[in-house]
């Protein structure tokens, strides 16, 4: 009888345990807001955008910031990085990521 009463404690302790772990942290949500590539309007966006449009005229009307890539497809490297609620015109620019 000891031997079940130490098996069905150790299974108490280990559900109490698993309820009190926290749970993963959620995905990224979209930024709020406008972003506005070449004159192209996205809301709420998330990820990555490209134009084949130069130079690349960049408005982040968004809650995050707007990373400007030298390449396709958001590669390369990162050439500018937009703040909320502000513009640019990017010579090299050829796709934004945001957050």
């Amino acid at each position: 009888m000891r031997r079940v009463t130490t098996t069905l404690g150790a299974l108490a302790a280990a559900a109490a345990l698993a309820l009190t772990v926290s749970q993963p942290a959620q995905a990224a949500q979209a930024a709020q807001g406008a972003l506005i590539i070449n004159g192209a309007v996205y809301y709420d966006p998330s990820g990555c955008y490209g134009s084949d449009v130069f130079p690349l005229d960049v408005e982040n009307q968004t809650d995050g910031y707007a990373y400007i890539w030298n390449g396709p497809y958001c590669t390369g490297d990162v050439v500018l990085v937009l703040s909320p609620d502000t513009a640019a015109v990017v010579e090299e620019g050829v796709s934004v990521f945001v957050e």
